[in-house]
């Protein structure tokens, strides 16, 4: 009885030990699954990444002031352009997009208008310069930095304008007139000083080490200091998920290996030490 007890021990113990090796090799030989389905009524709306794409820059919109602009009168040399798109009176997600831009140039350091720009425009056509001018003095202040206001620019514009710039940076978005709101996707666009569209970054919350990282690359380094430039060689930018993923995180994939081996080793002693007992057990008897 006690053999057969020690057998489907033995059994189970491997069965167990297949299982998790398999688990391993999944997570470190599968590439991750990268195909999303939007839930019902979200059909058509989303970010299509179009990176390297180069951004119309003869659009033209208003800005706080309600003058004229091109969009191409914020790309200077050396400074990327971070772009959101959102509407000033939108009740939910606008703000919390805006929140968390916020929260990471606070931690950046980095100020708007001197290593890079930051246009905000609005996607619902019915807005106004005075929303533009009231939503920027109102985030200005949550950022505590007034100059940033030289480098921050709310715009508003005509249907024709907005959906252009929406559709050359893959941002999809619809109207619904029975709730009279817009559906659209959290996130913003990182563009080159040559307008090319760099990297995307989803949600309503943003890692600061990854927007500096951005901003640092997307200027082809002309702000970085050295310890940037470390960073970057440490770090690479993954557009399938908006976020900077260690380089390294292969040595920690090859870690599962180490654990299954480690782990092997573990049950090899169990076995040892379980067969020695035994032993010991049947020569009392």
């Amino acid at each position: 009885m006690m053999f057969c007890y020690g057998i489907i021990r033995k059994m189970a113990i491997i069965l167990a030990l297949a299982a998790v090796s398999s688990f391993a090799a999944a997570q470190i030989f599968t590439p991750p699954e990268t195909k999303t389905v939007a839930p019902p009524g979200l059909e058509g709306v989303g970010i299509d990444q179009r990176l390297n794409e180069q951004v119309p820059m003869n659009l033209t919109f208003k800005d706080e002031q309600g003058k004229t602009v091109q969009l191409g009168d914020y790309f200077h040399r050396g400074r990327p352009v971070i772009l959101n798109l959102v509407y000033f009176e939108c009740p939910m997600l606008c703000t919390e997009v805006l929140n968390g831009l916020t929260s990471a140039l606070k931690v950046i350091r980095f100020v708007p208008g001197k290593e890079f720009e930051i246009v905000t425009l609005s996607i619902d056509p019915r807005e106004t310069p005075q929303l533009a001018t009231n939503k920027k003095e109102m985030y200005l202040k949550k950022l505590g930095n007034p100059d940033a206001g030289k480098g921050w620019h709310f715009l508003t514009g005509e249907h024709t304008q907005i959906a252009a710039l929406a559709s050359a940076v893959g941002w999809k978005y619809r109207y619904d007139p029975k709730l009279d709101q817009f559906v659209h996707a959290a996130g913003i666009i990182l563009v080159t000083p040559e307008g090319k569209i760099a990297q995307y970054y989803y949600g309503v919350e943003y890692s600061a080490k990854d927007m500096r990282l951005g901003i640092v690359e997307a200027s082809q380094n002309k702000i970085g200091s050295l310890a940037d430039e470390v960073l970057l060689y440490c770090y690479h930018y993954d557009p399938r998920t908006g976020h900077y993923g260690a380089t390294v995180m292969n040595i920690v994939r090859l870690g599962g290996i180490v654990t299954v081996i480690v782990m092997g080793g573990l049950f090899a002693v169990l076995f040892r030490k379980e067969k020695h007992d035994q032993g010991i057990g049947t020569g009392r008897a």
